[in-house]
């Protein structure tokens, strides 16, 4: 089918590589022709990673490179898509933006997904005439790499959204959990409070982020630990999921000051080269503070 992706950056560019992969076709639509440029680089480059390491043959990759192109146009973007994944920044306002113009633009038929990870599907909805085809597909960071997409029913959704979501998810290869739609869903509110409680530890000098990290791994089995996690997410999305969980749920997701005083310095993690830990060239080098014991 035809696959509309709308935001270019990890999350969007990871999408549509995963939807081409399944053999879709697929545009990816950001507002900016750099942006777009720059997600089908990052497609390229993660493709290449997985021929270095034999996932995949250099035919494979040239055919999904093939099936993808790149667009300013979201009107064209959407005209033809079965279905449209946006993911552009968590913000209530601008994805309610998004949703309408993109039923504005779209077939009647076309669904209309959010890769929102904790705001309210529902609300989204609600921007639209046809409110029962829209639905949560939301994925995780980095999608060409992690199993998981939640997927999130809205108050709204209808039986054919739901099954077009669960076909869909299960036709990429990935591994589906149906959720309805509560703040923070299931994966983000449990994934927020570990990750906050991490951050409270090293604020409290009980152990240095890599022993966290390196603790939950080993210990609980967590391909990345909580930190890290959170640098690779952006610690500005972090704080602002917990902002929001804290509105909707209580004091439980009250930041930690430590995270409000990184994010105030613009050490956001992985996207501006330093968060918890230091990175260089999307590598971790090591950690940010005194700590001085990476592993």
């Amino acid at each position: 089918m035809y696959v509309a992706v709308l935001g270019a950056g990890s999350m969007g560019h990871g999408i549509a590589q995963v939807s081409a992969m399944a053999g879709h076709d697929v545009v990816l639509r950001d507002i900016e022709a750099d942006l777009v440029e720059d997600g089908l680089e990052g497609i390229r480059q993660n493709l290449q990673g997985g021929v270095d390491r034999d996932k995949l043959s250099e035919a494979e990759m040239e055919e999904a490179i093939a099936r993808i192109e790149g667009t300013t146009d979201l009107a064209d973007a959407v005209a033809d898509a079965d279905l449209v994944v946006e993911a552009v920044p968590e913000d209530m306002g601008l994805k309610k933006d998004v949703f309408a113009d993109v039923e504005d633009a779209a077939d009647a038929e076309t669904i209309i997904a959010s890769n929102t990870s904790s705001l309210s599907v529902t609300e989204m909805a609600s921007a639209l005439e046809q409110p029962e085809r829209a639905v949560g597909l939301h994925f995780f960071n980095p999608p060409h790499l992690m199993d998981l997409v939640e997927i999130v029913i809205a108050e709204q959704t209808d039986a054919r959204t739901e099954e077009f979501a669960v076909d869909y998810v299960r036709g990429i290869d990935k591994e589906d959990v149906v959720v309805r739609d509560s703040a923070g869903f299931a994966t983000s509110r449990l994934g927020l409070v570990t990750g906050l409680e991490a951050i409270r530890m090293v604020e409290e000098g009980v152990a240095s982020p890599a022993d966290i990290d390196e603790a939950m791994k080993l210990g609980y089995g967590y391909p990345m630990g909580p930190i890290e996690l959170g640098d690779h997410v952006g610690l500005d999305v972090r704080l602002h999921i917990a902002e929001h969980l804290r509105e909707e749920l209580g004091e439980r997701f009250k930041p930690p000051q430590a995270l409000r005083r990184k994010v105030r310095a613009g050490k956001l993690g992985k996207k501006s080269g330093e968060g918890f830990y230091v990175w260089e060239d999307g590598e971790r080098v090591g950690t940010s503070g005194d700590w001085g014991d990476e592993r």
